[in-house]
C-alpha cells in the first residue's frame, strides 16, 4: 500500500475528528436546516445524479452484472424522489441528543444524570445500493455524528455524485464540512487503514454481504456492529391458526427473497404437521418456492403429490436469499426453540400459535435480535419499528441489537453536578 494512500485516509479520519466535536453540540435546527438543504440540493441535482448513475450502469453491462444485480444500482426520478422524502423523514424525527436517560440525586445531593451523546466518528463500509450513501450520512448527522463512506467500485459515480452535495448542505447550517466524507477511492488499501484508525474512528458498520462483513471483522481494530446473515425461522405450533400460518409464513419468505429478515426455514410441529403443512405448503409452492424437506415432511407432502426435494443438512443452516425454503417437522416447543437457537443466525424468528403460555416461552427462551408472534419476520426493519429509518440490523450483544436507528447510533455520559462535595 503506498504511503501516499494511507496517509489520505488518515487525514479523512484526522478532520471526521475535529467536525465530530463541533457535531456533538451542534442544535436540532442546525442539523434539521443542513438535511432540508441537502433534500433540496438532491431535488434539483437529478440530471446530474443520473448522469453519473448511467456511468455506473455502462460499466456494469461490460462486467457481465446480472439483471438483479444492475436493477439494485439503478437511479430512476421515482428513486430520486423517494430519497429525497426520505431525507426529509429524517428531519422530521425527534433529535436523541442531550435526551436523559436517568436523573438521580445521589444521598451526598450529587446530581447524576445519563445523558445521550455521538458515538464520535463512524464509518460505514457499503455495497452496490446507491441510496446508501445518503441514508448514512442523513442519520449520522441526524445522531450528532461525523461519518466515513466507503461505497463499492460497482456505484462509485453515483455515490461520488451524492456526496460532492453534503458539503454544500453543511455549511448552509453553518456545520462543518468534514462531518461526512466519501473515501475517494474503493481501493482495498484504503479500507484496510480506516479499519485500523481506533485513534480517530469510533465504530465501522460494514453494510454488504457477508464477505465483505468477516473481512471487516477480522480486519478491524475499530468496534464493528453488523450482522453477517439472516437465516430465519417460522416455526408452526401445534395450536397454530390455519389462516395466520399460512399468510405470515407466505409473506416472511417471499414478499421480498434476497433481504436479510426474509424467512430461510420452516419448523411445524408434529401434532399440526399432517393438516397445516400440505395447505402452507401449497401456497409457497403457489409463490415458485422450492421446498427442501427432512423425511419426515418430505412424506407428508408426498402424500399429497406436493413438489419437494430431499434436504441436506446444509440446507438446515442456510440463508438461501432466494425462491428456496428449508422445512423440517419437530416432536415439541422445545426441541422448536433449541434448534432455533442452534441454527438460525440470531436474526429474526417467529412463532405462529394461538396458545398465549406456548408464545410467552417462545418469546422469552428465543435468543435474537427481534423473535415474532403472529407476524412476519419482515417486520425486522427501522421503518417498521417506528424508528424512521435504520442504518441496519446487529445481532451483536453489546450497545446496539436489532435495527439501528438514530437512538443506536448514540452513547451516553454522566453529568455529575455538586456544590463542593469531596470523597471521603
Amino acid at each position: 500500500m503506498s504511503a501516499d494512500l494511507a496517509q489520505l485516509v488518515t487525514t479523512i479520519a484526522q478532520r471526521a475528528r475535529a467536525a465530530s466535536l463541533a457535531l456533538a453540540t451542534a442544535t436540532p435546527e442546525q442539523k434539521n436546516a443542513a438535511l432540508t438543504r441537502l433534500a433540496e440540493l438532491i431535488a434539483s441535482s437529478q440530471d446530474a445524479l443520473l448522469a453519473a448513475n448511467a456511468r455506473d450502469l455502462a460499466e456494469a453491462k461490460n462486467n457481465g452484472l446480472s439483471d438483479a444485480q444492475i436493477d439494485r444500482l439503478t437511479l430512476t426520478p421515482a428513486r430520486i424522489a423517494q430519497l429525497v422524502e426520505s431525507v426529509r423523514q429524517v428531519v422530521a424525527l425527534t433529535d436523541p441528543v442531550g435526551e436523559v436517560l436517568e436523573d438521580a440525586t445521589r444521598p451526598n445531593d450529587l446530581r447524576i444524570r445519563r445523558v445521550r451523546v455521538p458515538i464520535g466518528v463512524i464509518g460505514i463500509i457499503y455495497e452496490a445500493r446507491p441510496n446508501v450513501t445518503i441514508d448514512c450520512a442523513i442519520l449520522c448527522l441526524k445522531s450528532g455524528n461525523a461519518s466515513i463512506l466507503r461505497g463499492g467500485r460497482e456505484i462509485f459515480n453515483t455515490n461520488t455524485a451524492f456526496a460532492a452535495l453534503i458539503p454544500d448542505a453543511l455549511r448552509h447550517a453553518g456545520l462543518p464540512a468534514d462531518a461526512v466524507q466519501l473515501i475517494p477511492t474503493t481501493d482495498r488499501a484504503a479500507l484496510n487503514t480506516l479499519l485500523k484508525l481506533d485513534q480517530y474512528v469510533h465504530c465501522i458498520i460494514p453494510r454488504g454481504g457477508e464477505s465483505l462483513i468477516r473481512f471487516v471483522t477480522e480486519n478491524a481494530t475499530v468496534p464493528v456492529l453488523k450482522h453477517y446473515n439472516g437465516i430465519c425461522f417460522v416455526y408452526l405450533d401445534a395450536a397454530a391458526d390455519a389462516d395466520i400460518a399460512e399468510r405470515v409464513t407466505v409473506n416472511a419468505k417471499t414478499s421480498r427473497v434476497s433481504v436479510c429478515n426474509s424467512a430461510e426455514q420452516l419448523l411445524v410441529h408434529r401434532d399440526a404437521a399432517e393438516t397445516l403443512l400440505p395447505r402452507v405448503a401449497r401456497a409457497l409452492v403457489a409463490k415458485n418456492v422450492s421446498l427442501r424437506c427432512d423425511p419426515a415432511s418430505a412424506a407428508i407432502l408426498a402424500g399429497e403429490n406436493i413438489p419437494h426435494t430431499a434436504a441436506t443438512e446444509a440446507d438446515y443452516r442456510t440463508e438461501f436469499l432466494d425462491y428456496v425454503m428449508a422445512v423440517r417437522v419437530v416432536d415439541s416447543l422445545e426441541t422448536a426453540i433449541a434448534t432455533i437457537n442452534r441454527d438460525s443466525s440470531a436474526h429474526s424468528d417467529a412463532i405462529i400459535t394461538r396458545d398465549e403460555p406456548t408464545a410467552r416461552r417462545f418469546l422469552a427462551a428465543v435468543d435474537s435480535a427481534a423473535v415474532f408472534w403472529n407476524t412476519s419476520t419482515r417486520f425486522n426493519d427501522g421503518f417498521e419499528f417506528g424508528f424512521g429509518a435504520e442504518i441496519g440490523i446487529s445481532t451483536d450483544r453489546l450497545h446496539a441489537r436489532g435495527p439501528m436507528g438514530l437512538r443506536e447510533l448514540c452513547s451516553y455520559k454522566f453529568l455529575v453536578e455538586g456544590t463542593g462535595q469531596v470523597r471521603e
